[in-house]
Protein backbone atom coordinates (compact mmCIF):
# COMPACT_ATOMS: atom_id res chain seq x y z
CA UNK A 1 0.00 0.00 0.00
CA UNK A 2 1.36 3.43 -0.94
CA UNK A 3 2.42 6.04 1.59
CA UNK A 4 2.02 9.81 1.36
CA UNK A 5 4.75 11.71 3.23
CA UNK A 6 4.04 15.36 4.06
CA UNK A 7 6.88 17.64 5.13
CA UNK A 8 6.18 21.11 6.47
CA UNK A 9 8.94 23.66 7.04
CA UNK A 10 9.28 26.97 8.82
CA UNK A 11 12.40 28.74 7.60
CA UNK A 12 14.23 31.09 9.94
CA UNK A 13 13.34 34.76 9.28
CA UNK A 14 17.00 35.58 8.59
CA UNK A 15 17.28 33.07 5.71
CA UNK A 16 17.50 34.68 2.27
CA UNK A 17 15.01 34.00 -0.50
CA UNK A 18 17.82 32.47 -2.58
CA UNK A 19 18.70 30.01 0.19
CA UNK A 20 15.03 29.05 0.62
CA UNK A 21 14.67 28.54 -3.14
CA UNK A 22 17.80 26.36 -3.16
CA UNK A 23 16.52 24.23 -0.28
CA UNK A 24 13.14 23.79 -2.01
CA UNK A 25 14.80 22.87 -5.30
CA UNK A 26 17.00 20.32 -3.52
CA UNK A 27 13.96 18.87 -1.73
CA UNK A 28 12.18 18.32 -5.03
CA UNK A 29 15.39 16.98 -6.63
CA UNK A 30 15.40 14.09 -4.13
CA UNK A 31 12.93 12.35 -6.45
CA UNK A 32 15.79 11.88 -8.92
CA UNK A 33 18.68 11.55 -6.46
CA UNK A 34 17.25 9.00 -4.02
CA UNK A 35 18.24 5.63 -5.46
CA UNK A 36 17.02 2.34 -4.04
CA UNK A 37 19.96 0.03 -3.21
CA UNK A 38 18.26 -3.08 -4.62
CA UNK A 39 17.04 -1.70 -7.96
CA UNK A 40 19.62 1.09 -8.41
CA UNK A 41 16.71 3.25 -9.62
CA UNK A 42 14.82 6.23 -8.19
CA UNK A 43 11.99 5.00 -5.96
CA UNK A 44 10.03 8.15 -5.09
CA UNK A 45 6.78 7.96 -7.04
CA UNK A 46 6.07 11.72 -7.00
CA UNK A 47 7.18 14.87 -5.25
CA UNK A 48 5.65 18.34 -5.20
CA UNK A 49 5.55 21.34 -2.94
CA UNK A 50 5.56 25.08 -2.53
CA UNK A 51 5.22 28.14 -0.35
CA UNK A 52 2.18 28.57 1.86
CA UNK A 53 -0.61 30.70 0.40
CA UNK A 54 -3.46 29.83 2.77
CA UNK A 55 -5.90 32.57 3.76
CA UNK A 56 -6.99 30.79 6.93
CA UNK A 57 -4.16 32.08 9.13
CA UNK A 58 -3.68 28.84 11.08
CA UNK A 59 -0.32 27.76 9.64
CA UNK A 60 1.46 28.00 12.99
CA UNK A 61 4.54 29.50 11.35
CA UNK A 62 4.84 26.87 8.62
CA UNK A 63 5.96 28.55 5.40
CA UNK A 64 6.48 25.65 2.94
CA UNK A 65 5.03 22.19 2.41
CA UNK A 66 6.02 19.17 0.32
CA UNK A 67 4.19 15.97 -0.55
CA UNK A 68 6.25 12.90 -1.39
CA UNK A 69 4.63 9.63 -2.45
CA UNK A 70 6.13 6.19 -2.03
CA UNK A 71 4.98 2.87 -3.47
CA UNK A 72 5.30 1.12 -0.11
CA UNK A 73 5.98 1.49 3.60
CA UNK A 74 9.34 -0.20 3.00
CA UNK A 75 10.34 2.50 0.50
CA UNK A 76 9.26 5.26 2.89
CA UNK A 77 11.17 3.61 5.72
CA UNK A 78 14.34 3.36 3.62
CA UNK A 79 13.99 7.04 2.67
CA UNK A 80 13.36 8.22 6.22
CA UNK A 81 15.92 6.09 8.04
CA UNK A 82 18.69 5.09 5.62
CA UNK A 83 18.83 6.89 2.26
CA UNK A 84 22.10 8.85 2.31
CA UNK A 85 20.78 11.54 -0.05
CA UNK A 86 17.74 12.21 2.11
CA UNK A 87 19.72 12.13 5.35
CA UNK A 88 22.29 14.62 3.97
CA UNK A 89 19.49 16.89 2.78
CA UNK A 90 17.83 16.79 6.21
CA UNK A 91 21.11 17.67 7.90
CA UNK A 92 21.56 20.63 5.54
CA UNK A 93 18.27 22.12 6.76
CA UNK A 94 19.28 22.26 10.43
CA UNK A 95 20.89 25.73 10.25
CA UNK A 96 18.09 27.31 8.18
CA UNK A 97 14.81 26.03 9.64
CA UNK A 98 13.05 26.79 12.90
CA UNK A 99 10.50 24.00 12.63
CA UNK A 100 9.99 20.78 10.68
CA UNK A 101 6.79 18.75 10.87
CA UNK A 102 6.32 15.42 9.13
CA UNK A 103 3.21 13.31 8.86
CA UNK A 104 2.70 10.20 6.76
CA UNK A 105 -0.50 8.42 5.86
CA UNK A 106 -1.86 5.57 3.82
CA UNK A 107 -4.99 6.44 1.85
CA UNK A 108 -8.13 5.12 3.51
CA UNK A 109 -6.40 3.98 6.71
CA UNK A 110 -8.04 5.86 9.58
CA UNK A 111 -7.50 3.50 12.49
CA UNK A 112 -4.31 1.57 13.00
CA UNK A 113 -4.97 -2.00 14.04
Amino acid sequence: MSVTHIVQLQFKPSVSAATIQDACDRMLDLKQRCIHPDTQKPYIVSSTGGQDCSVEGIQGGITHAFIVEFESVAHRDYYAKTDPGHLAFGASLIPIVDKVQVIDFQVGVFVKE
